[in-house]
């Protein structure tokens, strides 16, 4: 599992390879072409950030005859979120709600 974090967060480390996801957020199931169009980065440069991001799962190619389409897998950013960011949010979601708690009692009374 290290090793697929690793490759997620080295994944979303660059700029160009955020954008693209957010290309195919914005429109999934996109070829290379589509993708390159509104770009300004080689069909090459896509391409070598596409396959980064297939490394790490964050992109789901799925052929359809001969054209290959670039579909958004969300699922390994949520495992992210669940992991490093929710652990952090925990503890500071329940000391608001004490806090909440606390000062509404105050006015209780």
């Amino acid at each position: 599992m290290r090793a697929d974090v690793d490759k997620v967060f080295k994944a979303l480390a660059a700029a160009e390879r955020r954008l693209l996801l957010d290309k195919l957020r914005a429109q999934n199931g996109q070829t290379l072409g589509e993708l390159c169009r509104h770009l300004k980065m080689t069909r090459q440069a896509v391409t070598k950030h596409l396959k980064l991001l297939e490394e790490a799962s964050l992109v789901v190619p799925l052929w359809r005859g001969r054209e290959k389409l670039h579909y958004l897998n969300s699922v390994p950013i949520h495992e992210i979120a669940e992991r490093w960011i929710g652990k952090y949010e925990r503890g500071r979601l329940r000391a608001l709600a004490e806090l909440k708690a606390n000062l509404e009692g105050e006015t209780d009374g």
